[in-house]
């Protein structure tokens, strides 16, 4: 059944209209969904009785229920959820010194094929509807609820490339950033992508507040090819054109990610080509720790080395943080829990 997720603000308003509903119903049903985070239709008492089974013939609610939660040392939650037709998805609850931020799955797999990431090690099944990343959202702001506090930020960096499924995560956005609902502010959501030049050329043309994100992890070509094989399709030179047209039209800075592999892409040299690649550019690198996966071999960059290669980024002149660990004692890698679920499924 249809997830009522599914819907923006103007979507369920269009969607009231072709009900023979007056166009206010929507406004209603969003702020009953998003404000008071009802679980049920029956919840909505200033919907009619006929309102609601009509609501409740067509639509769910949530269409995700949880499997597993793991509670990290450092208070990380990993949560797994199980979909309508069984897919399984999972998202990361992280605490900052500014808020809870809620890192979100986009795809059920991923084709990217990232030969450092958990997320490909299941190729993608299917892209998920904007209704399965908002529920994703819902079900752990429900869980927050009972702490009485609320997710403050958003980063679509989960399973799969967000711009391979355009559409959907630009739908979510749109949902969980509405003043009427959730209202968490456009320069609180961060959309990553590994570098789908068209998709960013269309991002940049609409002018969205989101913050756009680059996961980079490497400053050549060579490199990048190796360990990103999107790189073959989408290469640092016209990549990073892209990237300066969409700084100029949209004067937004960037961020780009790069996970640090020992002895890969963490040497004195590769923090330098990296200067020299974004020198000049609106933008700052987040150096993130790396999740270690068993099946693919690499392993993190001790802190000392990490910061050896931030310091040699901040005196070629290039902006840089890093990121602390999160979750280093549970599966908290993009598609770590999903993968070995999906192992013991198949035993």
């Amino acid at each position: 059944m249809k997830t009522i997720y599914d819907y923006s603000y103007s979507g369920l308003e269009e969607l009231v209209l072709s009900l023979g509903w007056k166009k206010y119903r929507a406004d209603q049903i969003f702020q009953w969904l998003y404000r008071k985070h009802a679980t049920s239709f029956d919840q909505m008492t200033d919907l009619s009785k006929e309102m609601i089974a009509a609501l409740k013939e067509q639509f769910c609610i949530n269409p995700i229920q949880l499997v597993e939660k793991q509670v990290s040392r450092d208070g990380t939650v990993k949560f797994l959820f199980e979909l309508g037709d069984g897919a399984l998805v999972e998202c990361v609850l992280m605490t900052y010194n500014y808020g809870r931020s809620l890192c979100v799955t986009s795809q059920i797999g991923c084709n990217m094929g990232c030969t450092f990431c958990a997320s490909g090690l299941l190729k993608k099944q299917r892209d998920l509807t904007s209704g399965e990343m908002v529920a994703q959202v819902m079900t752990v702001q429900l869980e927050l609820d009972k702490e009485e506090d609320r997710i403050s930020h958003v980063v679509v960096m989960g399973t799969g490339e967000p711009f391979d499924n355009y559409d959907n995560v630009l739908n979510f956005c749109n949902t969980i950033n509405h003043d009427k609902g959730l209202a968490i502010g456009a320069r609180h959501i961060t959309i990553s992508t590994s570098g789908l030049i068209p998709s960013i050329d269309r991002f940049a043309a609409e002018h969205k507040q989101y913050n756009l994100a680059i996961s980079l992890h490497a400053p050549t070509d060579e490199l990048r090819s190796r360990i990103m094989p999107v790189n073959k399709a989408y290469p640092l030179g016209p990549l990073m054109a892209c990237l300066r047209r969409y700084s100029v039209e949209n004067n937004r800075r960037l961020t780009f990610e790069y996970i640090l592999l020992q002895g890969v892409n963490d040497t004195n040299e590769m923090a330098v080509k990296l200067a020299a690649l974004i020198r000049g550019m609106n933008a700052y690198v987040n150096l993130i720790p790396y999740n270690q996966v068993d099946e693919n071999g690499y392993k993190s960059t001790d802190y000392k080395s990490a910061m050896r290669f931030y310091d040699v980024l901040m005196k070629q002149g290039v902006k840089a943080t890093l990121r602390q660990e999160h979750g280093n004692d549970i599966d908290a890698a993009c598609g770590q829990l999903r993968a070995k679920h999906e192992r013991m499924r198949g035993q």
